[in-house]
């Protein structure tokens, strides 16, 4: 446990606002149970490929219906994000003379 204590810990590093969303699986568990739910009302698949269309277009709905809602993540607390990160870039090298 003491060796993955930075790993575990990451998400600490994010802004207050990321960390919510970042320590919690609930969006996956909720798309997971309305894929069950819908293959279940199908019952029966005769074959793969219709599996793989009934689950990609459960994906592009779900993935619609983000992009209409909100965002998961701020495009302005994203930005905040990586300010930091540009600041902290190296030096440049000094030209040549």
């Amino acid at each position: 446990m003491d060796e993955a204590e930075d790993d575990v810990l990451a998400y600490l590093a994010f802004p207050e606002d990321h960390r919510v969303k970042l320590h919690s699986t609930n969006g996956l568990e909720r798309l997971n149970k309305e894929v069950k739910r819908r293959a279940n009302v199908v019952g029966i698949f005769p074959n793969d490929a219709s599996i793989r269309r009934l689950i990609g277009a459960i994906l592009a709905e779900q993935n619609d219906e983000w992009l209409l809602q909100n965002r998961y993540l701020t495009l302005e607390s994203l930005s905040d994000l990586s300010s930091p990160l540009a600041e902290s870039a190296p030096p440049a090298l000094p030209a040549a003379a």
